[in-house]
């Protein structure tokens, strides 16, 4: 059987290097040149035994176990990065799906990616990859969902069908994981040796819930600021942020225009906490800053400093929603460093008038939150912060949310998952992330996760993708060598490309990289060295990123990220952009009494709901 070019490759990687910086992974050892820790292993291709366009006639609703409808099956001959087989249909009721099936090239391995917002959409975005070759190189076979409905972030599918709501929640995504591997086997005579979920956002929690719901469906998860409270997150999260800045004349206090001034003042009281003065914050819960000392004194002028109104709007946003004897409705509000992220999620952008947190929330509470929707006329302005309405939000958290710590049965089946969050998003707080995982240690044992988890935090990070600080990451590659060569990722490489806007992964060019500095410390294993960061790719709607193109621009920072709770540090000489000069720091947790709130219990195992829905009601229950 045929073997890809990625050993020639792999074997030129090294010269590549030296001669154009081009090469994405440089690896420690002659061996992983040889495919024992180059990222993917090498997997003999398989040629299609089926006809594209008969797949459009193919009969998979028993391999699914619910009606399931093929509506088209074309050959893309200019597919991008190569031609693929493009099938759709639908599993009944209307769970929309995408399949590309290479139509040469295809080494074993599909991947899956996951949907944002409240999704609504059918889009295949592969992202943090561009120095995977299977994914560049289009050996992936490759799916994604529109979770049973079409629309936007208004959530108004959820008004009077629940079926739909539980497709959303769950059931979309896993029929979608089904439908795929049929159809696989139909093309090709077998089925993928491996399979990969990526997600980011509200794909991060549909990542979270494939591992906690059906820990068989992959080998490999990757979940980026998994929006895994969706009962809180997209209620009392988006609608504190969006209330606190409504003033008495329904206009917004703080302005996008003050956010420069506001991030400024932050990195001045914090920015050197960590020991080096770069312009990120390492540790955004360790600063503690107030606005009262950007506040306007008499005669200043306004467009340089904050009103009373204005700071008091900012210290409500890093508070968090919490009611009014203190109790804290969300694990945490906006982190210090984000700031500039804020425009147009928290605040409304330029030439807004609404953020998109105002949106989100108030579609979320009015058809999908309540088993009872509220009446008609409900606005966010009826959204009460207090444990009583803590706890009627929350009801449906057995359905929507994914924060079961116990992935017993993940692990069990071989399973690996990557956790990933910039500590400057806006969207999700990246704190949530962290109480999963420390649930998940405080349940399973450190030594038990160690073996089959990491979490890693980005500083500078805004939501999935750039932001100030190197944020660019190939967890692709990472993912895949701890899956197909138990090459355990350590020290990452990130990169930063400037002037890419803030959320959306940059594009560029593939980054240079070198193998990690020392050892990890006891207890942290990492077989391999750090996984290069080409700058990821989001692509957009149609076809995948055209790979050939050039890039626009090059990296201007590079940093290596360890797993949490690890720090990264400067050793003292050498440039602060370039990842070579840094090596692991001491551990830095969270303090425990920080991830204290009302929704802790949530964090329990075995809470899930299975559910059918009929109409505007259903019935659940605690097994499948």
């Amino acid at each position: 059987m045929a073997i890809r070019s990625s050993v020639i490759l792999a074997l030129l990687s090294a010269v590549l290097l030296s001669i154009t910086g081009a090469a994405t992974v440089l690896f420690a050892q002659a061996p992983a040149l040889l495919g024992q820790g180059s990222g993917a292993g090498l997997l003999a291709t398989v040629a299609p035994v089926a006809d594209c366009a008969a797949l459009a006639s193919a009969d998979i609703s028993a391999a699914v176990g619910a009606p399931t409808h093929l509506t088209s099956a074309d050959a893309v001959a200019d597919g991008k990065p190569a031609p693929y087989c493009d099938v759709r249909g639908y599993v009944e009721p209307q769970i929309k799906f995408e399949v590309r099936l290479p139509l040469a090239g295809w080494t074993q391995r599909f991947v899956q990616t996951g949907c944002g917002g409240l999704c609504g959409q059918l889009n295949i975005r592969l992202g943090n990859d561009e120095g995977c070759l299977p994914a560049t190189h289009g050996e992936l076979a490759l799916a994604s969902t529109d979770m049973g409905h079409s629309g936007g972030m208004d959530g108004k599918f959820g008004e009077n069908d629940y079926q739909l709501r539980i497709d959303f929640a769950y059931r979309g995504v896993h029929m979608t994981t089904l439908v795929a591997k049929a159809l696989i086997s139909k093309f090709y005579g077998q089925a993928p040796k491996y399979s990969y979920f990526a997600g980011c956002s509200d794909g991060g929690r549909e990542a979270l819930m494939e591992a906690e719901r059906f820990p068989s469906d992959f080998n490999g998860i990757t979940a980026g600021a998994p929006a895994m409270n969706f009962t809180t997150q997209n209620t009392f999260y988006h609608g504190w942020n969006a209330r606190a800045n409504i003033g008495a004349d329904g206009k917004p206090i703080l302005t996008a225009d003050k956010l420069p001034l506001l991030h400024k003042a932050v990195l001045d009281k914090c920015d050197a906490q960590d020991g080096l003065k770069d312009g990120l914050i390492s540790n955004p819960l360790a600063c503690h800053f107030d606005p009262e000392v950007i506040e306007c004194k008499p005669g200043q002028e306004p467009s340089a400093c904050l009103t009373a109104s204005e700071a008091k709007v900012v210290r409500e946003l890093y508070a968090g929603a919490h009611s009014a004897n203190g109790e804290k409705l969300v694990i945490n509000g906006l982190l210090p460093g984000s700031e500039l992220a804020w425009a147009g999620v928290v605040v409304p952008g330029k030439g807004q008038d609404r953020a998109m947190g105002s949106m989100i929330s108030t579609g979320t509470l009015k058809y999908l939150a309540y088993q009872k929707n509220p009446p008609a006329g409900y606005t966010l302005a009826d959204l009460k912060f207090d444990r009583e309405s803590f706890t009627a939000t929350t009801q449906l958290h057995s359905l929507y949310d994914a924060t079961d710590p116990d992935l017993t049965a993940f692990a069990s089946a071989g399973g690996k998952l990557i956790l990933w969050h910039g500590l400057a998003d806006p969207h999700i707080s990246p704190v949530n992330t962290i109480a999963y995982y420390t649930a998940m240690q405080t349940l399973m044992g450190k030594a038990a996760v160690d073996k089959f988890t990491r979490l890693y935090l980005f500083p500078g990070g805004y939501h999935c993708g750039g932001g100030e600080g190197p944020f660019n990451v190939d967890l692709m590659s990472a993912i895949m060598a701890w899956v197909e060569n138990a090459q355990a990722p350590y020290g990452l490489i990130a990169s930063h490309v400037p002037d890419r806007g803030f959320d959306m992964p940059p594009a560029g060019v593939p980054l240079p990289v070198r193998p990690p500095m020392g050892a990890p410390p006891a207890g942290m294993r990492g077989d391999g060295p750090p996984m290069g960061m080409p700058p990821g790719v989001r692509p957009q709607d149609g076809p995948p990123q055209d790979f050939s193109q050039p890039p626009a621009a090059k990296p201007d920072r590079t940093r290596l990220v360890y797993p949490y709770p690890l720090s990264t540090k400067y050793v003292g000489t050498g440039s602060i952009a370039d990842a070579r000069n840094f090596v692991a720091g001491d551990p830095d947790p969270v303090p425990a009494a920080r991830l204290n709130w009302l929704g802790s219990s949530f964090y329990s195992p075995h809470y899930e709901q299975w559910c059918t829905g009929n109409g505007a009601t259903m019935s659940c229950k605690p097994t499948p």
